[in-house]
């Protein structure tokens, strides 16, 4: 069902006028694909122009091996890439490219970071953050201890290993400084995945799990912390969003419980409301002065907050509009050109809606070839790209009518989504790290 609440045309303009939605804190940022969602954390580069087909012999500038597992997006600035891999260590270590390998705890990883060169593949440095068994086992569908993604402004690179530590290095592969925030519990085992978002000085993580949970914004050169707040919430796996509304920063989360929204600057609560379904992995995305969060593990939930009403407990003039079906579990949305997309559960199945109105342009669109999807959609040059985890893409034109341009398969296993920046898209596999290019 979709619920809408009609706004104000004066409403809208507010919101539009007042409200600067995700930018990226550096405006260079904005040719690169320094965080797992890309420059606007919507999922689209206004600058790349990405092939529109390949194959393992078409478009394939070039593709190197892995060790270990990784199912973070690889994040780019100038000319290096940061990929995250957890690699075992010893008997069993062979399981490292199989696409369900990797979930016993008890086998001791190495949690590596990479940088490697766009233009030939070959790794400019190496580090290994820690050396230790995983303090928790992985969900059978998930195969990886480093699923979070890294993020850099180009001065810091931030790797996160959640249970295995947080890691600020310099470009160069300097370790500057290190924290341990703790183990997280996660029910059942379901492993971690949730990566920090990087915004001026503050980095800020979200730690949900079966024990205390809390949101921490840390001073990005030093680790300290800046500030600290408690949470009344289990696990979840979406990244925070950082959004500018009136002048100031603050930061939307996502939440079993409620969806809250702090100053980025003190932690002081924002706005709070009703939370979305059991197990929120989708990251928030914000544009035009909406923010909208989505989850679909158990239920479905989609809502449209309008920030220019968004203060303390939300009133009702603040959520735009809702759905309550055919959201997604996994996969982030995509919010490109005044349209939100998003997949049902981890399938190939597509639904496009006006972000402002919550009107359908099309719903439950099978895209042929991709049924699995674990990875988020991307959109650039007019295209978008949702990658299968089979290792097929399927590539949609945006708009309100649904088409379908083509179809491209890779031989390996995706989970990561993929990064886009000028003529080339990174996709990292189990065993490879691709770089598609015209």
């Amino acid at each position: 069902m979709v619920a809408l609440r009609p706004a104000s045309v004066f409403g809208l303009l507010l919101a539009a006028c007042w409200s600067i939605g995700a930018l990226p804190s550096d405006p260079a940022a904005e040719g690169y694909w320094a965080q797992w969602r890309g420059p606007y954390a919507t999922g689209v580069s206004r600058r790349a122009d990405p092939p529109i087909e390949w194959s393992e012999t078409s478009n394939v500038r070039w593709k190197v091996e892995i060790p270990g597992r990784g199912s973070g997006t690889p994040v780019v600035w100038g000319d290096r890439i940061f990929v995250l891999s957890a690699v075992p260590q010893g008997v069993g270590a062979a399981a490292a490219h199989e696409p369900r390998g990797m979930m016993t705890p008890r086998l001791v990883h190495r949690y590596v970071v990479m940088a490697i060169n766009r233009a030939d593949g070959k790794v400019v440095w190496e580090q290994v953050a820690r050396e230790a068994p995983p303090s928790e086992g992985s969900h059978q569908d998930n195969g990886t201890f480093a699923s979070s993604s890294a993020v850099t402004d180009g001065q810091l690179v931030i790797a996160s290993f959640e249970s295995q530590g947080l890691y600020a290095y310099d470009m160069n592969g300097k370790l500057l400084w290190q924290k341990d925030l703790g183990d997280k519990q996660m029910r059942n085992e379901f492993g971690e995945g949730s990566t920090p978002v990087l915004f001026g000085r503050y980095l800020v993580v979200v730690w949900d799990h079966q024990g205390e949970s809390f949101i921490v914004a840390l001073d990005k050169s030093s680790g300290n912390e800046i500030w600290r707040v408690r949470r009344d919430e289990i696990d979840s796996w979406a990244t925070p969003l950082v959004v500018e509304h009136g002048g100031r920063p603050q930061v939307v989360t996502s939440g079993m419980n409620k969806l809250r929204s702090y100053d980025l600057e003190t932690g002081r609560l924002v706005w709070i409301t009703a939370g979305v379904t059991m197990n929120p992995i989708p990251s928030p995305v914000a544009d035009d002065g909406m923010v909208f969060v989505t989850s679909g593990f158990r239920g479905n939930s989609l809502k449209a907050i309008r920030l220019v009403d968004a203060k303390g407990d939300l009133p009702d003039a603040a959520l735009a509009w809702s759905i309550d079906r055919d959201t997604p579990y996994v996969p982030s949305p995509l919010l490109h050109e005044g349209i939100i997309y998003f997949l049902k559960t981890n399938s190939g199945v597509l639904s496009a809606f006006d972000a402002k109105t919550g009107k359908p342009h099309y719903q439950i669109q099978r895209l042929e070839g991709v049924p699995n999807v674990f990875s988020s959609p991307v959109a650039a040059a007019g295209r978008i790209y949702i990658v299968g985890r089979e290792g097929t893409t399927a590539v949609v034109k945006p708009g309100a009518r649904f088409e379908m341009l083509r179809t491209n398969t890779l031989d390996d296993h995706f989970d990561a989504s993929p990064a886009l920046v000028d003529t080339e898209m990174f996709l990292r596999g189990a065993k490879y790290l691709y770089c598609l290019a015209h």
